[in-house]
C-alpha cells in the first residue's frame, strides 16, 4: 500500500466485527438504544480499502487479497469513493432471481463467460477521509454509509435494513426465497469492535424434523455428538457439542440399543445403535448446514 496520508487512517488487514448465533429475532427495546435489523447475505464477508494511490484493496475475512477476482466491483469503488474510505460488506453474486453463493466459488473467467454479476453489498462504514469512525456508534455510522453511498449505483449498495420489529420477521419470513440467510440484529449504539460480540446476533433460518438416531459420538452414557439419519437420506453429525442435560437424555435413551463401534468414513469412531431412535433436530441454512440436536421423541 502507499505511504501515509492525511486522508488515509486504516489500512489492511484489520479484523472484522463478527455477531453471535441467536435462535429468535430480538425485540426492538431488547437493548439499550434499540436494534437494527439487516439482511443476513450469502457471500464473501469482504472490508473494502479506498486508498490515495494505487488499486482498491478487499480483503477477505482471513485476510486473503480478494481484489482481483472481483475487477468489476473494485474498478467501481475506485472510481465512485474518496480515498480513505474504508466499507465493511459482502460479496454477492446474483442469478435467476437470488443470491447464488457458489457461483462466487467459480473462476473469474468462468464468471464472466456466465454474466453473473457480482455486487458489493455494504452494511457497515470503519473510516472516512481522515477519521477512524469505528468509535461512534452503529446509528452515526449508519448515517455516514449512507452518505458515503448517496450516489451509488450497481455493484455497489447499502445493506437492506430496519428498525420495526416486524418488518424485521417478514423478511425473515418471505426472503429466503431469494437467497437470504436470515436476519442481523445490531444494537444501535454498538461501536465497531474486532471480534465476536453479542451486540450484534445473527438470526438464521432453520428447520426442525424428525430423524433416525443411528449412533453416539463419545462416551456412551453421556455422548457428546450423534450420528442421525434424516428423512431426505443424508447422514450427519450434529454440532454443537450437546449439553449435559442432553447427553444424560440420550445416554438413558440409548441404554441396551448399543452395538458395534465402527470407524465412520466421514466422522470418525461411532458407537452404532442396533436400532434407531427417534429424534427432533434443526437444520440451519447456508452454506455451512449444520444439524443441532433438540430433544428424543418419545412416542405414545
Amino acid at each position: 500500500m502507499e505511504e501515509s496520508s492525511p486522508k488515509v487512517v486504516l489500512r489492511p488487514p484489520l479484523d472484522v466485527m463478527r455477531p453471535r448465533p441467536a435462535d429468535e429475532i430480538p425485540e426492538q427495546d431488547s437493548m439499550p438504544g434499540g436494534l437494527q435489523y439487516s439482511l443476513k447475505l450469502d457471500g464473501f464477508r469482504a472490508l473494502a480499502f479506498i486508498p490515495e494511490g494505487g488499486r482498491v484493496f478487499l480483503q477477505s475475512r482471513s485476510g486473503r487479497d480478494l481484489t482481483m477476482e472481483f475487477p468489476r466491483v473494485s474498478a467501481y469503488l475506485q472510481q465512485n469513493l474518496p480515498p480513505g474510505i474504508v466499507l465493511d460488506g459482502e460479496l454477492c453474486a446474483y442469478r435467476d432471481g437470488r443470491l447464488n453463493f457458489t457461483d462466487l466459488l467459480r473462476s473469474r473467467a468462468d464468471r464472466e463467460r456466465s454474466g453473473i454479476p457480482v455486487y458489493y453489498i455494504a452494511f457497515d462504514i470503519l473510516a472516512i477521509p481522515g477519521t477512524d469512525v469505528r468509535g461512534l456508534p452503529l446509528w452515526e455510522r449508519w448515517e455516514l454509509l449512507g452518505g458515503a453511498l448517496g450516489d451509488a449505483e450497481p455493484p455497489l449498495q447499502r445493506v437492506l435494513a430496519t428498525l420495526d420489529e416486524e418488518t424485521a420477521h417478514l423478511w425473515y419470513r418471505e426472503m429466503r426465497a431469494v437467497g437470504v440467510e436470515g436476519i442481523v440484529a445490531k444494537s444501535l449504539s454498538s461501536t465497531y469492535q474486532p471480534g465476536e460480540t453479542w451486540a450484534w446476533r445473527k438470526i438464521r433460518h432453520s428447520d426442525t424434523r424428525d430423524g433416525r438416531l443411528l449412533g453416539v459420538f463419545g462416551p456412551e452414557q453421556r455422548p457428546h455428538a450423534l450420528l442421525v439419519e434424516l428423512p431426505d437420506g443424508r447422514t450427519v453429525k450434529t454440532s454443537p457439542r450437546l449439553t449435559g442435560v442432553q447427553a444424560r437424555q440420550v445416554g438413558e435413551s440409548v441404554r441396551g440399543l448399543l452395538g458395534e463401534r465402527i470407524e465412520h468414513p466421514d466422522h470418525g469412531l461411532v458407537t452404532l445403535l442396533i436400532e434407531p431412535v427417534l429424534v427432533e433436530v434443526r437444520e440451519t441454512a447456508g452454506r455451512h448446514e449444520t444439524a443441532k440436536f433438540v430433544r428424543v421423541r418419545f412416542e405414545g
